[in-house]
């Protein structure tokens, strides 16, 4: 059975308009090709997500159906454009949501919905921020349960200032991004294979009543 991406582009425009943050990831997609990797990306702002930190808001909330996707990849992959130097307020708005996946633990080991998953993120921008995003979005999604591979990120950043992003300025011919991008495309698919064949047996219930008996 092959193994299953899943995208989650977080820019702030909604399609059709170009994103560039999808420029590369359409990349990572193209080289997860070559190790039988399906892959799926979807675009946060094309669907009605309410803000709120459970896994579903009421209403007309789309993000139920995406959450199911999430449950059923075997590596999550946050795409982010840089805003003020940070993550965009729709990766951020992601994250949160994520947080209520807690709530849907295994019933019998505890574990998170996230576990046995494999994550890294993708950034693009002009100026810094791109290790602020990465740092910051792939130590959430440990806490969410993730497994991250080493060199699980992948980024281009641009000039100081307004200018041309990644499309415009030949990101795609970028020695460091081109190099990036598939240190983290192999890492992602060889861990996402291993923790498949040899998931993660951590009982985080037993843990939890270990804890309470040392704890005030």
């Amino acid at each position: 059975m092959s193994l299953k991406a899943l995208f989650l582009n977080c820019t702030l425009k909604k399609s059709p308009e170009v994103s560039n943050t999808k420029a590369l990831i359409d990349k990572a997609v193209e080289l997860f090709q070559d190790f039988g990797v399906d892959s799926e990306v979807i675009r946060i702002v094309d669907h009605n997500i309410a803000f709120g930190v459970s896994s579903d808001e009421g209403g007309d909330d789309e993000w139920p159906q995406i959450l199911e996707k999430i449950k059923a990849c075997d590596i999550l992959v946050i795409g982010s454009p840089i805003w003020f130097g940070v993550r965009s307020a729709v990766a951020q708005m992601t994250l949160e949501r994520l947080d209520g996946s807690y709530a849907d633990a295994d019933p019998e080991t505890g574990q998170y919905p996230l576990y046995g998953k494999v994550a890294g993120v993708i950034v693009t921008g002009n100026e810094d921020g791109a290790h602020n995003v990465s740092a910051n979005t792939l130590f959430n999604l440990t806490h969410l349960g993730c497994t991250i591979p080493p060199n699980a990120d992948c980024y281009w950043v641009g000039d100081a200032g307004p200018g041309p992003s990644y499309i415009d300025a030949g990101g795609d011919r970028h020695l460091y991004t081109n190099r990036t991008v598939r240190y983290m495309v192999n890492n992602l698919a060889y861990m996402a294979k291993l923790l498949r064949d040899n998931p993660i047996p951590t009982k985080l219930k037993e843990l939890d009543e270990a804890a309470k008996k040392v704890s005030d």
